[in-house]
């Protein structure tokens, strides 16, 4: 959407003394001689409003690509142009309001730090904040999990295997080696199935990182 401009909070007196003001349609000059308690005024030459003072309290302005002048709640994201004409849909973003003591001034653009990340599961884009490829992200637009870059998956995946591995095999050991000494003490079966669930888990923990969905960055920003 695009955003009003940049306009005086007090207007200057013109060569006369008379209180005038640009319009920010045309650039004609506005006398605001008994008009200085509205919001806006209306340009005599194009017939389109110039804002004079900040909005009120929880309002914004947002002007049209037809020119025409809105004033909505400053929580608003979308609203409509009431022109029959236009009827254009506006999507706004947010806003940093000034304060009506103050001039107006040109906002300072904000430098983010993070990277838009591609999400694995539903394709739709959203800025990661963090700057490491190896963590867990969840997207904001479908709620699933999935993780940013190859890196940890493949990393958790390997370990997770040659640990359960190895646990199978001790538990093989154990189930060979200790098979006289189980049929005396009872016990030792139960050595033999900690070893097996705890491959078990890690084999299962392994399918998990092995197919877990990738999001990969679109590009860095930061």
């Amino acid at each position: 959407a695009e955003l009003p401009p940049p306009y005086t909070a007090i207007a200057s007196p013109g060569a006369s003394g008379v209180p005038v003001i640009n319009c920010r349609v045309c650039q004609s000059l506005i006398n605001l001689d008994g008009k200085l308690h509205q919001h806006v005024v209306k340009c005599t030459v194009c017939n389109e409003a110039t804002p004079i003072k900040n909005p009120p309290s929880g309002k914004k302005y947002v002007r049209c690509q037809c020119n025409c002048l809105l004033i909505c709640k400053d929580t608003s994201r979308k609203i409509g142009c009431p022109r029959p004409n236009c009827r254009r849909i506006i999507t706004l973003g947010p806003v940093m309001l000034i304060p009506e003591e103050q001039p107006a001034q040109p906002a300072l653009p904000v430098q983010s730090d993070g990277t838009r990340v591609v999400c694995g599961h539903c394709g739709n884009t959203f800025l990661w904040m963090e700057l490491r490829f190896n963590t867990l992200a969840k997207c904001p637009h479908c709620k699933k999990i999935s993780s940013v870059g190859s890196a940890l998956p493949r990393r958790r995946c390997c370990a997770y295997i040659t640990i359960g591995m190895i646990c199978i095999f001790i538990g093989v050991g154990l189930t060979v080696g200790t098979q006289d000494f189980a049929r005396q003490f009872h016990a030792t079966y139960v050595s033999w199935a900690v070893a097996y669930l705890l491959g078990l888990i890690c084999l299962i923990r392994a399918c998990y990182w092995g197919a877990i969905k990738v999001s990969y960055p679109e590009h860095s920003f930061a």
